[in-house]
């Protein structure tokens, strides 16, 4: 995540960014969120409740050279209550670099 080094497919990035929404690292969600439909910001700070617990990759399909859907499963607590995120995320490769580009929620 600390490296400089590009990751190799869209789940490797996938699972960069689940670990960094765990250690609050919203520099780096949003460097590796396409300026298409990248916010703003994410306000990671004030979310201090949120307590992740795991990741569960379901699918990862490249669909072509530059594009890739990744489909998984994140659980998570707030307030001591239990939550999961199914998404499947879209990825697209530019200049080597893969970048989240958005996701439909399950």
């Amino acid at each position: 995540m600390d490296n400089n080094q590009p990751a190799p497919t869209a789940e490797a990035l996938m699972r960069s960014r689940y670990t960094a929404y765990t250690l609050q690292r919203e520099d780096y969600l949003l460097a590796t969120w396409h300026p298409s439909t990248r916010p703003a910001a994410l306000g990671l700070a004030e979310d201090v409740a949120t307590k992740w617990l795991g990741l569960e990759v379901k699918r990862h399909e490249q669909t072509d050279t530059d594009h890739a859907i990744v489909e998984f499963i994140a659980r998570y607590k707030v307030n001591g209550r239990a939550h999961r995120l199914h998404e499947i995320s879209k990825f697209v490769r530019e200049d080597g670099r893969w970048f989240y580009l958005d996701g439909a929620l399950d």
